[in-house]
């Protein structure tokens, strides 16, 4: 009994320090600005039915709809890629520039149904260049980035309009400062020797999350994969995987992302 009267007051005094301690790291950790503590990127679930669109993404914890401000309809995003363009958006109006999302994530079946209606279009070509005709600007269902929620259509989608006026002013603000934002126009002019899709100035993808996602497709996803439409079989044909999943400028794959 005496021996625990005389260890008693030590241990409380042990354990009075140890307190203290933690309350001064904790003090010291929460005053620390911002800036000053370290950013943890979450993990990026990429998995095979993500990157070929087989997955439900009105239900999906990791996308959330466009703010109906910013859109005309019904569109998911990506919920990080979602607050990008949000921020980006805030930026452009103080500049007198409004963006506003046209075409977001497509799953399969919504790709697959864009397909099928242009195959039927061209039902006067060979498979082959009926394929090739489609891909000038839609992609094979399970080929397509809109199916991650990383890339969005913007304002308009015909090149032309952003040729001059407003659809200029928008284009000139989107390459000037679109990738402090994360976002890169991965369908540029071909004249760098890129293949597949022709330009698409309203195409612009969030790389911090498309670039991982694209390095797990070319390690996941083969031709075999590519199935379940009309027009499938044409696949291998057309290269869809080197020449159009992998068809994006020169820029958006040399690009190094600080959080990626």
């Amino acid at each position: 009994m005496r021996l625990l009267f005389v260890t008693l007051p030590i241990i409380l005094t042990l354990l009075s320090c140890n307190t203290n301690k933690n309350d001064k790291a904790l003090t010291e950790t929460t005053t620390k600005p911002l800036e000053e503590l370290p950013l943890q990127k979450p993990q990026i679930p990429i998995s095979k039915a993500l990157v070929l669109g087989m997955f439900n993404f009105r239900t999906d914890s990791t996308f959330t709809k466009v703010d109906p401000q910013y859109t005309s309809k019904t569109i998911y995003l990506n919920k990080e890629v979602d607050s990008a363009f949000v921020a980006m958006r805030k930026a452009a109006e103080q500049d007198g520039i409004y963006l506003k999302v046209i075409s977001g994530t497509r799953n399969f079946s919504a790709q697959k149904a864009i397909w099928e209606r242009k195959w039927k279009k061209y039902a006067n070509l060979a498979p082959k260049e009926r394929a090739l005709k489609i891909l000038e600007y839609s992609s094979m269902p399970g080929s397509s980035r809109h199916h991650w929620g990383t890339d969005l259509d913007l304002n308009n989608l015909t090149n032309s309009y952003f040729s001059s006026g407003e659809g200029l002013a928008i284009y000139q603000w989107l390459t000037t400062h679109a990738n402090d934002f994360g976002f890169y126009q991965v369908y540029t002019t071909k004249d760098q020797g890129r293949t597949g899709y022709n330009l698409e100035k309203w195409h612009w993808s969030y790389l911090p999350l498309a670039q991982p996602y694209l390095e797990y497709y070319n390690a996941h996803i083969t031709v075999s994969d590519i199935k379940g439409f009309e027009g499938a079989d044409q696949a291998q044909a057309v290269d869809i995987i080197n020449s159009y999943v992998n068809g994006i400028s020169k820029k958006s794959k040399d690009a190094t992302l600080t959080n990626s």
